[in-house]
């Protein structure tokens, strides 16, 4: 996999919450730029080997 899309809608409750419809990735933020550090974090975290890890990650 070279690319990993997420689905980033608003939460009013928490701001903004990012998922991707391909694997169990969730995460949520109060703010656009710490969403893009907790996604990056998770995408690292649910693919250890750097190998497997897509290379471009890509919120809409």
């Amino acid at each position: 996999m070279t690319v990993i899309l997420f689905l980033v809608e608003d939460d009013p409750d928490s701001g903004y919450t990012a998922r991707t419809l391909t694997e169990s990735i969730f995460t949520q933020a109060d703010d656009i730029e710490t969403l893009r550090e907790m996604v990056s974090d998770a995408v690292h975290c649910h693919f250890p080997n750097e190998q497997n890890r897509p290379r471009r990650i890509l919120l809409k």
